[in-house]
């Protein structure tokens, strides 16, 4: 999910997060998307991402596109896959050919507000309006119609909000379109766009998550991803990757005639200088140097840049940006280094590292604390997380709230918070995913592994299903000095956010002058119903 610089100060607003959010004008479109299989509500089956005869079959996709005339086939495309880092990489590059003065479509996944967050267009990257999605829907309904019944009513919720992004792009006569791939890369819907429609493929990362959909290795999800290098098309790596991955992903490029860059190259210098107050927000400032001299010559120099995205990995994010940047000013695209610059520091994301504003803590409640936003969800990104919160508010009292879907690695998420900063509370709790819940893991559970981690860390817990929590929290109110004074965790559940905030509270009011950060966390479905909480 993203939201393109112009709406940056969505969140500043919570008028602005009311409006965003409500679209009762497409009910009927969306009633029609609710009655499609939707995987991310119901988890993606083994197999289904992988370039095999359980992957999912793209030659359908191909159909709807010709039934619709071939809309992929009107534009040139930027086409990212990765397992993190797309969306903040897609952002980033949005907002440098947008600065450029292009007229760009971006189309990704998933969304925080409303699903009107996944196809961005036009020279100001404005979320589509609803009035243009609906009337598309209503203009190719009797086609999806009849092309579901062709497909024996296979056609999956991400397969049509595809075809309609490509529908789109193509009526909106977009310069470019930034497209991230929706799971894996080979056999995703997106993967219909070729050679000659694409300008540049961009693999991110890789890592583990939906393992099993993308073959149970990290070596078959790097072929998955690989699936997008196109003949011919330069791609660019966002890294770092395990040497044996990266030469998988290497060979294919070879197979496939495709200039490589690297953006973790070692002639590539890029460092988090200090942290500042921009507008009101922490922003960190960077230099990003890109030095590229094999299979490409490419450099740019870029100082003192304001990143509002914070951390480490959207400092990579940056760079992998711009390595694309300067791959298509290398095939004739304008693009100055001062539009790369703008583009870069005018990138703001809801829900990655997202500082919410004494207005909004005020509106949940927390008046007085620091409430920090990031849909991290696998370990990789729990670690990341960390060094950003170590690197912004290294001397803060923590306390984190946590919701994850079932087929996400729990235990190693807890490990990653819990073995590089004291955590003083854990607040476990539930969300819905993709409105629904049957991949919502129970907080009982989220607790079993978080205890687990904390045992195999040596950390010592004080959770609310022993006698010690009882005791304790009778004797002293929740989060009191003296029943944290021996420095244990404490892990409590709430099955709902309301619960989430109200012990929150509870906790901040015992603290006094020490607000302490609070951490909304473990996917991006609780970002959402914290930021849904503000629009009441």
């Amino acid at each position: 999910m993203l939201l393109s610089s112009i709406h940056r100060g969505f969140t500043r607003r919570v008028g602005s997060i009311r409006t965003l959010s409500s679209h009762p004008e497409m009910k009927d479109f969306l009633d029609y998307l609710d009655s499609l299989k939707n995987y991310e509500k119901l988890g993606v089956p083994r197999g289904a991402g992988t370039d095999s005869d359980e992957g999912f079959d793209l030659a359908r996709m191909r159909r709807l596109m010709e039934r619709f005339g071939n809309p992929h086939s009107k534009f040139k495309a930027v086409h990212i896959a990765g397992t993190k880092g797309k969306g903040s990489t897609a952002a980033f590059i949005s907002n440098i050919l947008r600065t450029e003065g292009y007229s760009v479509g971006c189309y990704t996944s998933p969304h925080i507000l409303t699903i009107r967050e996944r196809i961005l267009l036009g020279r100001f990257g404005h979320p589509v309006s609803a009035k243009l999605l609906n009337d598309l829907f209503h203009r190719i309904k009797l086609d999806l119609d009849q092309a579901m019944k062709e497909e024996n009513g296979c056609i999956s919720h991400f397969e049509v909000f595809t075809t309609m992004a490509f529908l789109l792009f193509a009526d909106e006569n977009v310069d470019i379109a930034v497209i991230e791939a929706g799971l894996g890369g080979a056999r995703d819907a997106t993967n219909i766009i070729s050679s000659s429609g694409v300008a540049v493929s961009v693999i991110t990362t890789i890592g583990e998550e939906h393992l099993a959909a993308l073959g149970g290795s990290l070596e078959t999800i790097a072929m998955a991803k690989a699936g997008i290098i196109k003949q011919g098309c330069p791609l660019v790596l966002g890294g770092p990757f395990v040497p044996h991955i990266e030469r998988i992903i290497q060979d294919k490029a070879v197979t496939m005639d495709s200039p490589v860059v690297s953006a973790y190259d070692t002639g590539n210098r890029c460092a988090v200088k200090s942290f500042s107050i921009l507008n009101g927000r922490p922003c960190q400032i960077c230099d990003i140097a890109i030095q590229v001299g094999k299979d490409l010559k490419m450099s740019c120099k870029l100082l003192d840049v304001k990143l509002q995205m914070l951390g480490d990995h959207q400092l990579q994010n940056a760079a992998t940006a711009t390595c694309v940047s300067l791959c298509l000013r290398n095939l004739g695209w304008s693009i100055s280094d001062e539009s790369i610059r703008s583009g870069l520091e005018h990138t703001y994301l809801l829900g990655r590292s997202q500082v919410l504003t004494s207005e909004e803590t005020e509106g949940l409640g927390l008046t007085g604390a620091t409430v920090l936003l990031d849909g991290a969800h696998t370990k990789e990104s729990a670690k990341a997380l960390i060094n950003t919160i170590r690197m912004a508010f290294p001397k803060a009292q923590l306390a984190f709230v946590v919701a994850m879907a079932r087929d996400k690695d729990h235990v190693g998420f807890a490990r990653e918070i819990l073995s590089d900063v004291h955590v003083e509370t854990v607040l476990l709790t539930e969300a819905a995913i993709a409105g629904g819940v049957t991949r919502t893991t129970p907080a009982s559970l989220l607790r079993d592994s978080w205890i687990k981690a904390s045992d195999e860390l040596g950390i010592g817990i004080v959770h609310d299903g022993m006698a010690e929590y009882s005791a304790l929290s009778k004797e002293q109110p929740l989060g009191s000095e003296s029943n944290l004074g021996d420095g244990k965790t404490m892990l409590v559940t709430e099955s709902s956010l309301k619960g989430c905030l109200r012990t929150a509270n509870k906790i901040l009011t015992r603290r006094g002058d020490e607000k302490g950060v609070i951490v909304f966390t473990g996917s991006l479905h609780i970002v959402a119903s914290v930021l849904a909480s503000l629009a009441g």
